[in-house]
């Protein structure tokens, strides 16, 4: 059995993680640390430590996770560049997964849309739609973000310098080969994303909705497992898609 440990352990994701190691086969809940907490003994007492805390916390989690020598995966939303340099930083002692979106259908989704932007070209026109619960705090999502940057990959351009976001009023026309973001917010909605590609006279949909969060915390853990014994190194949902 592989011991996990949980750093966000009171949040939604943290419980939902918590309750799937109740009936696993193969990992066990070591214990969880939570806002204000020292994720030291956390990592020194399990085989991977998982985080869905903050981007604040974020710092402690890694530390705690290269002094013990132990695997963190990372499913926090909401961080930014001086976040993934640190992520890169403790990947070259310890290995590390990190994704905005810890399903295996979304990653997938991700995969397609990549090559579906890489084969269409720029005249096709990307619009990405995410829909969360009334509590998400972060827009767009890190799901929405991922995707855009999977297009942006499948273009080979720069997402920060081709996306449009938060449209309103008088904006003009629609830049060529910009992709969009549009996000909604309401109610208990887990996760719902929608990647348009739209020609003249065709349009393609793809998409993803999360009907619990029970399948980003299988994921979690999944990602846990495939992680432990692995070699110190930043890797991704696609590793363990193997694409």
């Amino acid at each position: 059995m592989i011991g996990i440990g949980i750093v966000g352990a009171k949040g939604r994701m943290g419980r939902a993680i918590a309750a799937v190691l109740k009936e696993h086969e193969r990992a066990r809940l070591v214990g969880g640390a939570d806002r204000g907490d020292d994720p030291t003994w956390l990592a020194e007492a399990c085989d991977v430590l998982i985080d869905f805390s903050s981007p604040a916390a974020l710092a402690g989690t890694l530390a705690a996770a290269e002094a013990a020598g132990k695997p963190v995966v990372i499913g926090t939303t909401g961080i930014g560049d001086e976040h993934h340099a640190a992520i890169d930083r403790a990947a070259r002692s310890i290995p590390v997964l990190q994704a905005a979106n810890m399903s295996l259908g979304v990653n997938l989704l991700a995969h397609l849309v990549r090559e579906a932007a890489a084969r269409l070209g720029p005249d096709w026109d990307i619009e990405i739609v995410e829909m969360h619960h009334r509590h998400k705090v972060d827009a767009p999502s890190g799901t929405a973000l991922l995707l855009g940057e999977a297009a942006a990959a499948g273009r080979g351009i720069d997402l920060a310098a081709h996306s449009e976001r938060g449209r309103d009023g008088i904006t003009g026309a629609r830049q060529s080969g910009a992709i969009g973001f549009a996000s909604l917010r309401g109610g208990s909605v887990a996760g719902d994303h929608q990647v348009v590609l739209a020609a003249e006279g065709e349009r393609i949909e793809l998409g993803h909705r999360a009907e619990s969060r029970d399948i980003f915390a299988r994921g979690a853990v999944q990602a846990a497992l495939w992680l432990h014994g692995r070699p110190a190194r930043r890797y991704a949902m696609t590793d363990v898609l193997g694409l």
